[in-house]
This record gives C-alpha cells, structure tokens and sequence, in this order.
C-alpha cells in the first residue's frame, strides 16, 4: 500500500514579475472549410489580469484563446505572449512556449485509467528531455511541484485516485493542478465550467480567481455565464460573430452590454444561478 503524500509546508509562490502579457493585432482567423472565427480582434492584456471572454456558441471565444498558444493559426495579424510571436512557430520553439500556456479544457483531458499524481505530472513534459519523459523519470522539483499544486486546489487526498474515478468537479482540479505544475507565465480555461453543477462552477471559478490573485499569473476564462463573468474577473471581452464588441470592468457591465454581445435577450440559461 502506498502511504499519503506529506502535505507541503509551504505554497510555490512565482512572482507576477514571471507573468506574461498578450496581445493581439489585427487578428483574423478563416478555416479551411470558410468559416471566419475572428475579424481583426485587436487586445492588450496586461500581465497578472484576470479576464474573461464573454460570447455564444460561435463567436469565437475558442478560437481565440488557442491562437495564444498556437493551437489555431491565425490568418493576418500577430499575436504576441510575453516576449514571443506566436505567428510561425513550429516544432521545438512551439512546444517550448506551451510549456510556458497552461491550458484548462472543457473536456478535462486527463487520462482516467491513470492516478491523479501521474496526470498532474503531465505538466512537466514540455520542460522533461524526451528520453526522461518517455522513461518516466521525473525530478524531486517535479515531484514536489505535483504535490504542491494538487494541495493548493485541494484535492492532494486523491493524488492515488485513479482519474476516472473522480467527479467532474474534482477532475477540473485536476486539471488546474496540471496546468499549474507547468509553472506557467499565462493560463488558459476554455468553458472550464461549463458543464458543471452551479457549487462546482464557482469553486472552480474561485480556484482560477485564486490563482490569479496568489501567484499574479495571467488567466483569461471563455465563459458565456454573466453572473460568473461578473463574480470572478476584473475584465471582460465580448465577442460576437467574431468581432470584438465590448472590452471593459466585468463587473461594470450592464446587461445590455450582454444583450449586444449575445445579439438577443437575456435568458435563464445565460446565468449559473445559485
């Protein structure tokens, strides 16, 4: 039997000095198939923000945030992450620079007949020699950094708790954890709440505000839930058709600044609710 993980004794704090800004200029994005995502969306986000990207199904939200770590490519225009250009990069210097992007997904992503340890360490590969990763030696740094980051989500009792055993929330804190041990300079969430239960919902949303507030990292959240764009971000960017129409305090936003971005009413299902 393997004995519990010690608790840390104290939380890996990286300044907000390593944070990154983002920014976008001029970016469009067509598919190969000829949908437009994004229209000549130009953004400035300065680092340690904590912002939401507010829109419907459609509007582009997805495709935004992936042109920042380069898993869509852009059509025109630039896009910039700290000190790098995104535009172009392949092969080595794009995995280099995902190593600095965590990345929250919807879906999870976590390999659930693995235990929870195993998937949080996913999180040093880009920083791992290859050989060492496909060996699966991993570092004491490695190791303590798992841990630390699984205990700041609060979810270290289920570090040997196979990951499909988990419930969905706990599988995002999972995933935040991750994210977190890669030591990123930004972090990304795409609809990381989306298909939760309201509790759940904003302690995740809690969790990401946290981060941003303890450790000054950069975190943008695709979110199409008001209330939650409101708690939990200073700073929200809504997107409709792909373009840019509204950049402003999140929680200055009336709600008809949500009835331009959503182009219709309000309705129940654009809030959580309790």
């Amino acid at each position: 039997m393997r004995s519990a993980p010690q608790r840390p004794e104290a939380e890996v704090t990286p300044s907000a000095s390593g944070s990154w800004s983002i920014r976008l200029d001029d970016v469009s994005v067509t598919y190969p198939n000829g949908t437009t995502a994004l229209r000549n969306v130009s953004l400035d986000i300065a680092p340690g923000e904590m912002v939401s990207i507010v829109g419907l199904s459609g509007s582009g939200k997805s495709t935004l945030i992936r042109t920042i770590n380069g898993l869509v490519p852009v059509t025109s225009g630039t896009v910039a992450v700290g000190p790098h250009t995104v535009n172009g990069m392949r092969g080595r210097r794009l995995r280099s620079l995902r190593g600095h992007i965590g990345m929250i997904f919807q879906g999870f992503n976590l390999a659930d007949r693995t235990d929870v340890y195993r998937n949080v360490l996913v999180g040093r590969f880009a920083h791992t020699p290859i050989y060492r990763s496909l060996l699966g030696i991993t570092t004491a740094h490695d190791r303590e950094l798992a841990l630390r980051s699984l205990d700041s989500v609060g979810i270290l009792d289920k570090v040997w708790t196979r990951a499909g055993q988990l419930s969905g929330g706990q599988k995002q804190r999972v995933a935040i954890a991750r994210a977190l041990t890669q030591e990123p300079s930004v972090m990304l969430a795409d609809e990381p709440v989306a298909s939760l239960d309201p509790p759940t919902a904003h302690a995740v949303m809690n969790d990401l505000r946290r981060v941003n507030a303890e450790k000054g990292l950069t975190v943008l959240v695709n979110i199409h839930l008001m209330d939650l764009a409101r708690m939990y971000t200073t700073r929200m960017i809504g997107l409709r058709d792909g373009r840019l129409v509204y950049d402003g305090p999140a929680a200055e936003a009336a709600e008809s600044d949500f009835e331009q971005i959503y182009g219709r009413p309000i309705q129940p299902d654009d809030r959580l609710g309790s």
